[in-house]
């Protein structure tokens, strides 16, 4: 049994090759510049919405936003949240153990789970990018499969850089304005990408770069120059 993360889902839709050498030569891409602040607002969102798990209560985020729901609470929270750890599921025809950490999960009052995913973006835009929506896609499948019933829509919370307010007039703080985002998943095509990653995962030959891959791209230009 081989062990696929959501991450190295969405590395094989970008690109086949990428995932090949990571999985059967070990060659990683580089690394992304770390994710400070991101992690930062992931552990103090966290920090929040867990209390008032504690408490069976709404976030005033959720009530802001119209959701009727609070956090679930079940003693797999922190095992589903934790890296390397996630919500698994064994796919048995392709024998890939599939994993994935959350950053939340709420319950609405029909006892429908809710996946919920945080973002930091000091972008003027906070958009659902299709990358995003797989994320989710992939969350809610994980808890289908361990025999959950599953909202499909589920929520991005976008944590967005005030920048109009600087530094809070000399008090060293980042404000931070709060946006809840819905999606609505569809997850029929990850069975299909299960069953192409195993095959290219199996194969002895480098399958072709994905057409816009920039990593791939620039170790074509410096092999040719």
């Amino acid at each position: 049994m081989d062990k696929v993360s959501r991450s190295k889902i969405e590395l094989f839709q970008e690109c086949p090759r990428c995932f090949w050498l990571v999985s059967n030569k070990g060659i990683k891409r580089p690394p992304p510049f770390p994710y400070t602040i991101n992690n930062a607002v992931d552990y103090l969102l966290k920090q929040e919405f867990d209390l008032h798990r504690k408490k069976g209560t709404r976030h005033p985020i959720m009530e802001e936003a119209g959701i009727d729901a609070v956090p679930f609470k079940t003693p797999e929270i922190d095992k589903w949240r934790t890296n390397f750890t996630g919500i698994q599921y064994h796919h048995e025809p392709t024998d890939f153990l599939v994993f994935g950490a959350v950053d939340d999960v709420w319950v609405n009052p029909e006892g429908e789970l809710i996946i919920v995913d945080y973002k930091a973006t000091g972008a003027n835009q906070h958009s659902v990018y299709d990358s995003y929506r797989r994320q989710m896609e992939i969350y809610q499948w994980l808890l289908e499969k361990n025999g959950h019933t599953v909202s499909k829509t589920g929520y991005f919370v976008f944590a967005k850089v005030n920048k109009g307010d600087g530094f809070g007039m000399g008090n060293a703080k980042l404000p931070f304005d709060i946006f809840v985002e819905p999606c609505v998943g569809k997850n029929g095509w990850i069975e299909e990408t299960l069953n192409d990653m195993r095959v290219v995962f199996d194969s002895e030959e480098s399958p072709n770069s994905g057409g816009s891959c920039v990593y791939c791209g620039y170790v074509k230009t410096v092999g040719d120059s």
